[in-house]
């Protein structure tokens, strides 16, 4: 998993509510055994049309919101079942980030485990964070993962909430399993003091 340290990126505006996993990648993608290539899928009901075609006026189909890796929603983003495709699409459409109001609780834990930082903002924030994206999608904002503070266009500074075990495992690139192999000494100091014990 690639380390998450410090992300200075532009946003694309989607400020919907309730968004579930079966519109952030459909079921018709999941037949894959690859994460790669979901990205194709992410938001497919509402990036294209019946026959195919991109609907131009969906924001990633926005010229002006190419390359952008901070994606803005609003309340409960990723409800619905607990697809892990989710978030693998929106990493593999390439945004590392996702600021909104709130989210999904197996929604979050996916995205923590893949590597997507979920970012809790006031509805406020959110709100002025879309229309600095509208206003000027040129506009970069900062999220600094070891100050959990996110830096807005204006340099106001905005501190955002995660678990201590989750920001350690972003910041050194290391899911769960890579969690535990990097006690691995500690794990084998243990079992072997409770092998002596006995």
């Amino acid at each position: 998993m690639e380390a998450f340290t410090t992300l200075q990126a532009t946003m694309a505006p989607m400020l919907r509510h309730d968004v579930d996993t079966d519109q952030i990648i459909p079921a018709r993608y999941l037949r894959g055994t690859t994460r790669a290539g979901l990205g194709e899928g992410l938001f497919a009901g509402w990036r294209y049309g019946a026959d195919g075609t991109p609907d131009p006026g969906f924001v990633l189909n926005r010229p002006e919101f190419a390359g952008a890796r901070i994606l803005v929603v609003g309340e409960n983003f990723g409800c619905g079942s607990s697809r892990e495709h989710a978030p693998w699409a929106l990493l593999d459409y390439g945004f590392r980030a996702v600021v909104g109001i709130s989210f999904a609780d197996i929604f979050r834990n996916n995205a923590l485990k893949n590597g997507l930082l979920p970012v809790v903002v006031a509805p406020e924030v959110a709100v002025a964070l879309a229309q600095w994206a509208e206003e000027k999608p040129e506009t970069a904002i900062t999220i600094d993962l070891a100050t959990q503070a996110l830096t807005l266009p204006d340099g106001a500074r905005v501190q955002f909430p995660i678990d201590a075990f989750n920001k350690r495992c972003l910041l050194e690139g290391m899911d769960q399993l890579g969690y535990l192999l990097w006690h691995e000494d500690a794990i084998a100091r243990y079992e072997r003091d409770r092998e002596a014990m006995r």
